[in-house]
């Protein structure tokens, strides 16, 4: 008896766990592997569907009609990730330091504008920023920056970082938020030790506080990496869903839209777009896996 009353206290949790992995069953673990089925098929639930095996597949990377625009919009999506990673990365460690002085005045009040963007809508924020640089419109000329001027989202070469950085201006508070917190949970012992060594700031930062923070990093490069897959607001708001101008901001996020929901390309085909989330899908855990594993190894 005590055999089995200690065995029955043992599996008490599992009524505790059953209604969330029920819904994650339900509303993830089901959805994807229907997702890796519908890759394997051509057509849609109001036309009909047909077997393809890896024919979606072999479209996207060597089809006449879409290699184009999956090449293209892979390639963006890599420079819009390298965007957020140099500037968000870079300010927000900057920006962290700073407010990680106890010594500064008002760090309530900067942490708060610095994160004021996160709260905004996206879709608002980005039509907000197409009409600031709308050259119509003109705002740089009204204070004076007259050489901001420009189309920005009209050229083609500018388009891109043009979004990217509108795009780092609204999260760039998460990072600051998560470094802040790395920064002020750094042992005030190690930097002692360093000021009675003869250490300087700069050394500190560069030699302390940069490799202890270094699993934030790493989690900050993770969130960064999955939202830049993701993304699509921003650029739906700014330049439109076929990524305007001549497909110059299309991203991974957008081309998914056109082919799988709005059939914007050459008809809808939900098996295109369930092979572009499928090939995202493999992307992720790639890149993230090794990734997280490493940042445990740094912990």
């Amino acid at each position: 008896m005590p055999l089995i009353a200690k065995r029955n206290s043992s599996l008490g949790w599992i009524p505790w766990l059953l209604p969330a992995l029920l819904f994650y069953l339900f509303f993830m673990a089901w959805p994807l592997l229907d997702t890796l089925r519908l890759s394997l098929y051509t057509g849609s639930a109001e036309i009909g569907r047909t077997f393809a095996g890896l024919g979606n597949f072999r479209a996207l990377f060597t089809g006449k009609i879409y290699s184009l625009r999956f090449r293209g919009a892979l390639t963006q999506t890599a420079i819009f990730f390298l965007i957020h990673m140099l500037v968000q990365n870079c300010l927000g460690i900057f920006f962290a330091l700073l407010l990680s002085n106890d010594k500064m005045k008002g760090r309530t009040i900067y942490h708060t504008i610095i994160f004021l963007p996160v709260t905004l809508a996206i879709l608002s924020a980005g039509f907000l920023w197409r009409l600031l640089l709308d050259p119509a419109i003109s705002f740089p000329l009204s204070v004076g920056l007259d050489f901001l001027v420009k189309p920005w989202l009209g050229d083609g070469r500018t388009a891109l970082l043009a979004v990217s950085l509108v795009s780092c201006w609204q999260w760039i508070g998460i990072p600051v938020m998560l470094y802040t917190a790395a920064f002020q949970g750094i042992n005030e012992d190690y930097i002692e030790a360093a000021n009675i060594e003869g250490a300087n700031k700069a050394q500190i930062f560069w030699r302390i506080k940069l490799p202890l923070i270094k699993p934030v990093v790493g989690i900050v490069s993770i969130i960064t990496f999955v939202n830049s897959l993701n993304a699509f607001d921003i650029v739906f708001s700014m330049t439109g869903v076929n990524g305007a101008p001549d497909y110059s901001t299309d991203l991974i996020g957008t081309l998914f839209y056109r082919l799988g929901f709005a059939g914007l390309e050459a008809g809808l085909d939900t098996g295109l777009g369930a092979a572009i989330a499928t090939i995202t899908f493999l992307i992720l855990c790639i890149a993230v896996i090794p990734t997280l594993q490493l940042s445990k190894r740094r912990d």
